[in-house]
């Protein structure tokens, strides 16, 4: 058993109920790096029932704006703080490179500063309505008890996107991380507590979605549940919520078309659009819900473009994310590396043309992490699955488009609708096609970043609901209209009436 105990319900860091453990393994070679407790059903049912308790008898609802600010802003003082330590954890629970996570811990500090300077701005709504005695005003309140579920490919960033707005808002939650990758998000709640957050509002639970998903998500205690993850998982998270009239938000991937145009130009925009599509992809080996995954192509430019690309590919530094040489690290597990050989199987079967990749790196000082090899196909079309399905590993598909109006129709092809790139030189078709692409985030002429004070969500099976801006906030909060009457007078309605 662990001697330090991972689980928080209430104001007691707890093992699990039956002694239980799990094992985490640093993906890039395949040793356990440390042993956490795995919850159990009981457990779960433990953090809501003191999340509720604190909601309905505790005094963090109540707590004025300005010291849920302040808290917010101790928070992200400690992250700075234990910065290093919390990126070394994150490219040992992930994989990913010392670089991607440190400036993960930077964006978790944005956000925490965001919503406290964003709470903080807040104010009442008057209402006119044309009474001069009646004081209408629409209010701000916290929504209750909220259940946080985040990814295991970028553990602390998802939940603070999450865990923020609901501090903000006067909330009360259970956060759990994906089992896979708990450590970032341990150490965070261990932070968030010396920061001063009260017991009971934020509870910890980690442990598989088959032990203590239920427990969560089915619970008519839970008043929002916010979910990060597979669309599987999302669609069986939002019928269960619906018996209980809870709300959700879900964000659920996405097969993110990057469009680019003939007319991109030569010489250093060539370049920028070659080097942002292979970012765009390969960053994280492709373990992101926005990676530009589908290349959506001008024919008169593909045998150039797609060349460039696979040149570039094939020279990607991968290696163990604590190597400043590496620029790219493994797949998450052992499980996610064959999913991901699978999909490569699939698309070579379909008749889609191997470019690239396609394999496991030949190195054997990579041969006990889950590596994968860039990967590009070529001459790709929308029958594919390959094209059709979230592959989420280093996988390129390439279809060609002959002009824009079909740029367009490949663009929106997909039951996702999460996020997309369109390159171009032309400002007023690069309006055009932003416009037309339903996806909840749309680039021109860049690819894959964001901000704390933007709206971040999809549309169609990508989701829905939105995390970041103030729609992120608002998840959190419920809107009260108070109206106050200073004159009040009889209504004159029931006997008073003279009907002549």
């Amino acid at each position: 058993m662990n001697t330090e105990p991972d689980l928080l319900i209430g104001s007691q860091w707890r093992h699990a109920a039956d002694g239980g453990v799990r094992k985490i393994v640093n993906p890039a070679n395949g040793t356990v790096i440390a042993t956490v407790d795995e919850a159990t059903h009981d457990d779960a049912l433990a953090a809501v029932a003191a999340a509720r308790t604190t909601f309905d008898a505790g005094e963090w609802p109540a707590t004025p704006v300005s010291e849920r600010a302040a808290l917010l802003d101790r928070i992200a003082d400690l992250l700075v703080r234990d910065k290093e330590s919390l990126a070394e954890l994150e490219t040992a629970d992930t994989g990913k490179t010392l670089a991607e996570s440190r400036i993960d811990i930077d964006d978790v500090v944005s956000v925490f500063r965001y919503y406290a300077r964003l709470v903080a701005t807040q104010a009442d709504r008057l209402v006119d309505v044309g009474d001069a005695g009646v004081i209408s005003r629409v209010v701000r309140e916290p929504i209750g008890v909220c259940v946080l579920i985040a990814p295991w490919n970028y553990p602390l960033l998802q939940i603070s996107w999450k865990i923020a707005p609901a501090l903000a808002a006067g909330c009360t939650m259970v956060a759990k991380p994906s089992e896979v990758t708990p450590l970032s998000t341990i150490a965070f709640v261990r932070l968030a507590q010396e920061a001063g957050v009260p017991a009971g509002v934020l509870n910890l639970i980690q442990g598989s979605g088959a032990a203590v998903g239920a427990a969560l998500t089915d619970n008519p205690d839970v008043d929002f549940i916010s979910f990060t993850g597979g669309l599987t998982t999302g669609q069986y998270i939002a019928r269960s919520a619906a018996d209980h009239v809870s709300k959700v938000a879900l964000e659920l991937g996405g097969k993110n078309p990057h469009i680019v145009f003939a007319d991109i130009g030569t010489g250093d925009a060539w370049e920028a659009a070659v080097d942002q599509v292979l970012t765009g992809v390969f960053l994280h080996s492709g373990q992101v819900c926005s990676a530009g995954t589908r290349l959506i192509v001008e024919e008169s430019i593909a045998d150039d473009f797609v060349a460039a690309l696979a040149e570039r590919a094939a020279a990607i530094r991968m290696g163990d994310g604590t190597d400043p040489a590496s620029e790219t690290g493994p797949l998450v597990s052992k499980q996610h590396l064959e999913k991901v050989e699978s999909y490569v199987a699939l698309g070579i079967s379909e008749g889609a043309k191997l470019i690239v990749g396609g394999a496991r790196p030949s190195d054997p000082a990579l041969g006990d992490g889950y590596f994968y090899l860039p990967t590009i196909f070529d001459r790709c079309d929308r029958s594919m699955r390959i094209v059709s399905e979230e592959t989420f590993g280093p996988i390129l598909t390439v279809e060609r488009f002959t002009d824009e109006a079909e740029a367009i129709m490949l663009g929106n092809d997909t039951q996702y609708g999460l996020a997309a790139g369109v390159r171009t030189s032309d400002p007023a078709r690069g309006e055009r096609v932003v416009r037309a692409l339903r996806h909840g985030t749309v680039w021109l002429n860049d690819f894959g970043y964001y901000t704390a004070a933007a709206e971040w969500g999809g549309f169609g099976k990508s989701g829905n609901g939105r995390e970041l801006g103030p729609s992120g906030l608002a998840e959190y909060q419920e809107l009260k209209h108070i109206w106050q009457n200073t004159e009040p007078k009889p209504a004159g309605w029931f006997g008073a009436r003279n009907d002549g």
